[in-house]
């Protein structure tokens, strides 16, 4: 989240007034991620987020939003929302396209024992049998395709060894979307970005018991892809030593277990696991690298560090990911 687009406390007030939100009390900018312009923005009815939408267009949107809506309506803990009274979730504002929707309760874990990974884990798997009657489709606007784009406009940024490395995974992963298994995979709408920074929990009210997952948000750039991916892209990020990029075994197969409890990975996911984990860090190395080496301006704008997937991308080379035979 960033601020690229100003928006007063008088046309947010105006604004979440003609939504029946109620009358608005504070609103603050977002610094985390880079995407969209977002407030934290309070009415005396509740607490809630105002996105603007800066990439993804009024044609896109609609995918998105109903998503959420759909899911919320399914018992999977997402923001939900606002309509007008024309049941319509995507608005105008300052020319751009907007929406608003309820803040979640609870806080991001940044630093996530086994026992939220399996919270997670689990959540993931409801959420994907969750959209399976999901009407609307939409592909994964960041997946092979725009790895495909993109590569040869960032390599000139990079040390020939790095792009090396980039031109070879960006082979090898066209090789695997080829293959009959992979097109075997089960697929349906995903999450494709639910990091860390993506989920809230509560802790117990003892202090001492299980936390409670309160919500995954951010769905900006959900679409429809294999489930074993959007599984590989929380692997990279939930269950990473963060210095070094390995995986991290306790808190992998706690994730792992979870998600298969509730979701059995079929034989041709647990044969493309390893592929999947390196297509996610694959992923996010490129992204990171378009982001950082060609910026857009903000008010308040955090570029992520490429490195950090390049490392998990290599780690994931060298230590190809496993299952544990009693996990999934």
């Amino acid at each position: 989240m960033a601020v690229y687009t100003e928006v007063s406390f008088d046309e947010a007030s105006s604004f979440l007034q003609d939504l029946n939100l109620g009358t608005l009390q504070s609103m603050a900018g977002c610094s985390g991620g880079i995407e969209n312009t977002n407030y934290f923005v309070t009415t005396d009815q509740a607490p809630y987020v105002l996105t603007l939408f800066e990439r993804l267009s009024a044609e896109q949107l609609p995918f998105y939003l109903r998503l959420m809506k759909h899911l919320a309506h399914h018992g999977i803990p997402v923001p939900d929302p606002a309509a007008n009274r024309d049941g319509d979730v995507l608005h105008t504002l300052k020319g751009k396209p907007a929406a608003v929707v309820n803040r979640l309760r609870g806080k991001s874990e940044l630093a996530p024992t086994a026992v939220h990974c399996a919270l997670v884990g689990d959540m993931l798997a409801r959420l994907h049998l969750a959209g399976r009657d999901f009407s609307m489709h939409q592909p994964n606007l960041r997946g092979l395709a725009w790895w495909n784009e993109t590569v040869p406009v960032v390599l000139p940024f990079l040390q020939p060894e790095q792009a090396t490395l980039l031109q070879s995974e960006l082979a090898y992963q066209n090789h695997i979307a080829g293959q009959a298994a992979y097109g075997a995979l089960p697929r349906g709408p995903i999450h494709a970005d639910l990091f860390r920074d993506n989920v809230m929990f509560e802790a117990a009210a003892d202090g001492q018991g299980v936390p409670a997952l309160t919500g995954f948000f951010d769905f900006y750039f959900a679409g429809v892809d294999t489930w074993l991916f959007d599984l590989a892209v929380c692997l990279n990020d939930w269950c990473v030593d963060l210095p070094t990029g390995a995986m991290d075994a306790e808190r992998s197969q706690a994730f792992l277990a979870a998600y298969a409890k509730v979701r059995p990975l079929q034989a041709q996911e647990r044969a493309l696991l390893p592929a999947m984990a390196r297509a996610g860090a694959l992923r996010f190395w490129i992204s990171r690298l378009w982001d950082l080496h060609l910026p857009r301006e903000a008010a308040m704008l955090q570029a992520h560090d490429p490195g950090h997937f390049e490392r998990v991308l290599r780690q994931r080379i060298l230590y190809p990911m496993t299952l544990n035979p009693t996990t999934a």
